[in-house]
Formats: C-alpha cells, sequence, structure tokens
C-alpha cells in the first residue's frame, strides 16, 4: 500500500506549480500517511539531481544546489536590495507581525513606502492584518517565498546575533555599541 501512495504522493509534488502543504497532498493523492511517505521520498531524492524539500511547511522538487548552474541559460540580471530594504526585511522576519511605525522604531528613520513596495514584489512580505491600537496599522510578515528563498525550514533557522557576529556580518559600530552596554552594566554591578 504505501509503495503505491508514495508514487501518488510523487506524482503530485512533481506535477505541482507550486510548493504544497500535507493537506493539499492529501486532497489530490488521497488519505493515506503524507508525512510517512515525504519521509520516504526525501529520503530517495537525497543527493540526486533534484530533492525534495520543505520549505514553510509546504513540500516540493527543487534542483539540487551544486547543479543549479547548469539550469542558467543566461546572466542573470542581479538586483540588489538596498541596505534600507536589507534592514526592513530583517526587522520583518525577525519582529514579525510588525508595522510600518515600529520598523521605522527600530531602524530610527523613515521607511519609503517603494521598500516595502519592493520586499512585496519579491514575494518576500505580506499584509498581516491588522493592529487593534488607534488608526489600525497594517501589519507584515515574511512569506513562505521568504523562507525558500533563503534557504529556511522556518523563522527559528534565522540566524542569532553570535552567529551573525562569528560571520563578521555586524557592523563594527554595532560591536562597539554591544561592548558599552556590558561595561555599563557592570559597572552598574
Amino acid at each position: 500500500m504505501s509503495d503505491s501512495y508514495d508514487r501518488a504522493v510523487e506524482a503530485v509534488l512533481f506535477a505541482a506549480t507550486e510548493p504544497l502543504t500535507r493537506d493539499a497532498i492529501r486532497a489530490h493523492a488521497g488519505d493515506g500517511d503524507v508525512s510517512g511517505a515525504l519521509d520516504r521520498l526525501s529520503i530517495r531524492y537525497r543527493g540526486r539531481g533534484f530533492e525534495l524539500v520543505e520549505r514553510g511547511g509546504r513540500w516540493h522538487f527543487q534542483t539540487a544546489a551544486d547543479l543549479a548552474h547548469l539550469l542558467r541559460r543566461g546572466r542573470d540580471e542581479i538586483r540588489r536590495l538596498s541596505r534600507a530594504g536589507i534592514e526592513t526585511l530583517a526587522i520583518i522576519a525577525y519582529h514579525e507581525p510588525v508595522t510600518r511605525a515600529e520598523i521605522e522604531a527600530i531602524r530610527g528613520v523613515q521607511t519609503a513606502r517603494g521598500t516595502l513596495d519592493v520586499l512585496m514584489e519579491a514575494g518576500w512580505i505580506r499584509p498581516a492584518g491588522r493592529r487593534e491600537v488607534p488608526g489600525r496599522p497594517l501589519m507584515f510578515a515574511t512569506t513562505p517565498e521568504f523562507l525558500s528563498h533563503f534557504g529556511l525550514k522556518t523563522r527559528r533557522d534565522l540566524p542569532g546575533i553570535d552567529d551573525l557576529r562569528a560571520a563578521g556580518l555586524l557592523d563594527p559600530v554595532d560591536l562597539a555599541f554591544d561592548q558599552l552596554a556590558v561595561e555599563n552594566a557592570v559597572e552598574e554591578d
């Protein structure tokens, strides 16, 4: 039974135009052990030309990362995200759901409307309802496409402060402020 069900799940995922949740897979393949089928298929395709991966609770086949260069036909147009865009995306990812005012409070500067528009066009953020406060500001959150693009299973896979520091990705000014905060805390004790 499991072999035929695994084949049905495999066919559904192969034909899907977008990543699917377990419920969506079950809706197409019928009742069965979707989780078990996904586990067996993940093992079966591990190390092959394409792999079965989960991103944000959705499953899909993707080309193995070490072979992706073979599928590029021309020169990719590299669009760089502005510093404001990177900061805004990071704030949303680490603090979601978050309003524009909260983003601006964390960044310390106003956020241009275009910055949020660029992130939404990229499919990395989405409106996530309205905060129940006066004015009912719109909140923003990341999308499954954000997780997929950055190779994350969940937001918990985002690097922590120690990871960023070890990778040399923190601004020297940030490191100086952190050190100053530690010294001030020691003096107060």
